[in-house]
């Protein structure tokens, strides 16, 4: 954790001082005293974070191209013919089968075997979102890949709709079939007009109601070490209706959809509407039936712990309207923003961004149109995104996010490298916004400017790619020296190529319990990670740091892409 910050001089008087006694250091430096510190070194004022444990030059092209193809290797369903990640065969094939749906596809969130609809949704928001800001930094491959990446994600959403008024997520058959007695199906009808469309209400059975929630028995896949390829557990269908809603997860389905629209535009214009229409449709389901997923008790119990809902559903609304109007540019929904922004929480203050809590992400989104002059009404989101970022600023005077000694961005709660991404993504996000207009972030008695962001961005992934204490990079495959024992099924596993005899479920404990390397390196995966102390056991068995997942990597496609055309950002203050 950084000292207090009153100890330390502001930027304004370091830059001050600089000024005055670099001509004074160049003199000594020259004449008697090449030993000196040089002024304005962090090490010279004491600042709070020490030199970097290594001082090479990182490959960020390298790195982006790993961080993509890591979603090749979670992928669920038929593989294509240009699959890269050969090691992996095909996998879940008859999803949805027991529900009567088809729900093959998509990608499995982390080590595990299920495919969670609320975090994959988030995934492929942020996957659409890197394209979109950062995309023409991406070489032209790599672009194309994260473009696949996005729409294997997309193709799977979109059968998460294909049932009127229903979506699927997760729950048990069980209460899938005791459901079906209990509500109504809706059956959706598009808008016009560019209104977010109607929904009528017909009495029918559960199966034609709701939004997929979730493919997979948590519990079971979990009870088992086994390789995708020969899964066994129970693939039970969880989904969200009117009856049981789960407006955080139609919210975020909405949001994934409406950014990758833009992604395809210009490409496939007729996909590109195709996921608008339902990024409507599933937004207006989850702003008419508004509820927690997890508040249901069926839902809650194959969501949670996992990935229960502890910050509410209000920022998914706030979250998938403001995508759809940064998509179709219809006032319909800045109204919704507007109108509907401080029962939903907008006002709420987060130093958090991520598959839960969308606050901070909402604010930098939406500010977008007032920094660029469009939309003088939306100024107070300017004000949120500046508090938000003003607690990621050591020397500003607002309550500061956790740092570690090795100067890393932590949060308690185990997989940290999730927020050094995400908020790394806002930074550089907002620093883009900034950049086009004359706009700063005002942090007490400092303004802070888009370099100033950008390089704060640029120190966590650093600290990722290796500049820690511990000297190792966080990302599997880059570098020469990542972990070897990360907690993923199929990595640790031998890969059906090699071993095409069938793995059962308790068959794969040894391979859980070995001390030695995975035999599949998950090219890309960037794990949890170390703890507040900077240590990084390199331990299968510890999940919360050793376990990748796609939401840690998504927003990072787009910092990467970044770093490619901006190794060097700028000083830290200026």
């Amino acid at each position: 954790m950084a000292p207090p910050v009153a100890s330390r001089p502001s930027p304004i008087s370091v830059h001050r001082l600089c000024v005055r006694i670099l001509p004074v250091y160049l003199l000594l430096a020259a004449v008697a005293a090449p030993w000196l510190v040089p002024p304005c070194s962090a090490s010279f004022f004491g600042f709070p974070f020490p030199a970097p444990a290594t001082t090479k030059r990182h490959d960020y092209r390298d790195a982006l191209a790993k961080s993509i193809l890591f979603f090749e290797a979670q992928r669920s369903g038929r593989l294509p013919p240009g699959q890269r990640a050969s090691w992996r065969g095909d996998s879940g094939v008859s999803d949805g089968a027991a529900a009567g749906v088809d729900l093959e596809g998509g990608y499995y969130d982390a080590g595990d075997n299920v495919k969670f609809g609320f975090p994959m949704a988030f995934t492929t928001t942020m996957l659409a979102w890197s394209v979109l800001e950062f995309g023409d930094s991406m070489p032209r491959d790599e672009r194309r890949h994260a473009v696949a990446a996005v729409r294997w994600a997309t193709d799977y959403l979109l059968k998460t709709l294909a049932q009127p008024g229903v979506i699927f997520v997760q729950a048990s058959l069980a209460a899938l079939h005791a459901h079906r007695h209990l509500c109504c199906s809706l059956f959706m009808s598009p808008g016009t007009g560019g209104n977010a469309g109607s929904l009528k209400k017909k009495r029918g059975c559960c199966a034609r109601t709701g939004n997929v929630m979730q493919v997979g028995d948590p519990w079971k896949d979990h009870d088992c070490w086994e390789r995708p390829e020969d899964m066994d557990t129970e693939r039970t269908v969880y989904n969200v209706s009117a009856g049981r809603p789960g407006s955080e997860i139609a919210g975020e389905t909405a949001a994934a959809l409406a950014a990758a629209s833009m992604v395809f535009r210009e490409a496939d214009p007729e996909y590109a509407e195709t996921l608008l229409a339902h990024a409507r449709e599933a937004f207006e389901f989850a702003d008419t039936y508004k509820g927690a997923y997890s508040d249901d008790p069926d839902l809650r119990a194959g969501g949670c712990p996992f990935y229960c809902d502890f910050n509410g559903y209000q920022d998914e609304l706030l979250w998938g309207a403001a995508w759809l109007r940064r998509a179709s540019k219809d006032d319909t929904f800045l109204q919704y923003i507007q109108n509907n922004g401080k029962t939903l929480g907008a006002e709420d203050s987060s130093n958090e961004f991520g598959w839960d809590n969308k606050h901070a992400g909402l604010n930098v989104l939406v500010s977008k149109e007032f920094i660029e002059g469009e939309v003088l009404a939306l100024q107070s989101y300017k004000e949120f995104a500046d508090s938000f970022i003003c607690t990621l600023i050591p020397e500003s005077s607002s309550p500061h996010i956790t740092y570690t000694p090795g100067g890393m961005l932590y949060k308690p709660g185990g997989s940290n490298m999730q927020h050094v991404t995400s908020i790394s993504f806002l930074l550089l996000t907002y620093a883009k916004y900034l950049s086009k207009s004359s706009h700063t972030v005002n942090c007490g008695d400092i303004s802070v400017g888009p370099v100033t962001l950008q390089q704060q961005a640029k120190k966590q992934v650093d600290y990722l790619l290796g500049d820690n204490p511990m000297k190792m990079s966080y990302m599997i495959g880059y570098g020469d020296r990542y972990p070897q024992r990360i907690h993923h099924r199929a990595s640790s596993l031998p890969s059906i190529k090699d071993h095409p005899q069938r793995i059962a479920c308790k068959e794969g404990t040894p391979y859980y319990n070995s001390s030695g390397s995975n035999p599949n390196p998950l090219i890309g995966a960037v794990v949890g990670g170390p703890g507040e102390d900077d240590v990084y056991e390199d331990d299968r068995a510890d999940f919360r740091k050793s376990e990748p997942t796609t939401y840690i990597n998504a927003p990072l496609v787009g910092v990467l892409a970044f770093l490619v055309d901006n190794p060097n950002p700028g000083h830290i203050w200026h």
